[in-house]
């Protein structure tokens, strides 16, 4: 249950007027489970182990929003992931590794600045039937799909069932060495991209595209570009799912090219019982380390904030390549890899 920790706004108080009234929100995910896989890398071994964040990532955050008048609000967020099996910070140990951000929301659209998810994080979430999940979804195969930025800008307007956003970061990642925002060399870490989506009854679908150039002076020129398209349709109780995403990264005088494609659907069969299954499928150009990676999730909800889930996934390597459940470089070369996690999820 989502705590109200303050209603009226202190500060418009303390100035001895009543008209803005804010609120802020405490919220959270708690996911733990037990996951078995093969195929672990240098040997081979298979592990069993407890693992956070698998379903959701596990964090904590505050959000709200104050009420300026006209229709205007003041809104921000504050978001840190937490590994609950050591007690420790995510996200490279950031106290919000996750989101902290504020900005303006207006009848025009909402403006926000700070750390903040990337349109390509956001198509992930939306038309990833797992939901870009800890463990076992579209993130292994490419981690640009769970991306956020240090020192962005980001607008978001919807007119109808058109959404458009803009963004526009500084520096991606303030934790890589230099962050960014170097006087003379405004290409360094530099990250832009847009995104139109359109949602009308049954039918969502999505363009994203992405550019983010190197994180030094030295790689100021490398870059990697991605688009991408995915679209869902809603039947009755199944949802279907499929996408692409193209990505050519560029490291001179080198370049490698390629192709991501996913489909899937997920099933409410019941007011508690939700099934997911999904398939995701890249071409290395040029290669032919094309890996595979099948994913068959089944939930249950014991009450509206507290979930049993079962994800069983599964890798097909060819070649060299070393793609196993949570990404490359997870099992070991032209191996396959097998695991499932069985857990509990609670959100407050």
């Amino acid at each position: 249950m989502k705590a109200k920790l303050a209603t009226t706004a202190i500060l418009a108080g303390m100035a001895g007027t009543a008209a803005a009234q804010s609120n802020v929100i405490l919220y959270g995910v708690a996911d733990m489970g037990i996951e078995y896989a093969n195929h672990q890398p240098n040997g081979n071994h298979s592990t069993v182990r407890v693992q956070s964040s698998n379903m959701s990532g596990s964090r904590w955050g505050l959000r709200g929003a104050e009420e300026l008048g006209g229709g205007n609000k003041a809104v921000f967020a504050l978001e840190g992931g937490v590994s609950l099996d050591d007690g420790k910070s995510a996200q490279g140990g950031r106290l919000f590794g996750r989101q902290a951000w504020v900005g303006l929301q207006t009848r025009y659209g909402v403006l926000t600045l700070g750390r903040q998810t990337t349109p390509m994080f956001e198509l992930g979430g939306a038309y990833d039937p797992m939901a870009i999940a800890g463990r076992y979804s579209i993130g292994a195969q490419d981690a640009a799909l769970q991306s956020r930025a240090d020192n962005s800008v980001k607008y978001v307007g919807r007119i109808g069932g058109l959404t458009a956003k803009g963004f526009y970061s500084f520096g991606v990642d303030g934790t890589s060495g230099v962050n960014g925002e170097v006087p003379g060399n405004s290409k360094v870490g530099r990250e832009y991209s847009f995104a139109l989506g359109y949602d009308a009854g049954p039918v969502s679908t999505n363009l994203v595209y992405d550019e983010v150039a190197g994180n030094s002076v030295a790689t100021a020129d490398s870059k990697s570009r991605r688009v991408a398209a995915a679209a869902t349709y809603l039947w009755g109780p199944v949802k279907s799912f499929v996408g692409y995403r193209y990505a050519r990264l560029m490291t001179p005088p080198t370049n490698a090219t390629t192709n991501l494609y996913w489909a899937g659907a997920t099933w409410d069969v019941s007011a508690a019982w939700n099934l997911t299954a999904v398939a995701y499928y890249q071409d290395f150009r040029d290669t032919g380390a094309d890996p595979w990676m099948f994913v068959f999730s089944a939930d249950y909800q014991l009450s509206k904030r507290t979930d049993l889930f079962l994800n069983v996934a599964y890798t097909r390597n060819k070649e060299n390549s070393n793609l196993g459940v949570t990404g490359f470089g997870t099992t070991s070369p032209g191996a396959n890899q097998s695991a499932a996690v069985l857990g509990i999820r609670h959100k407050f």
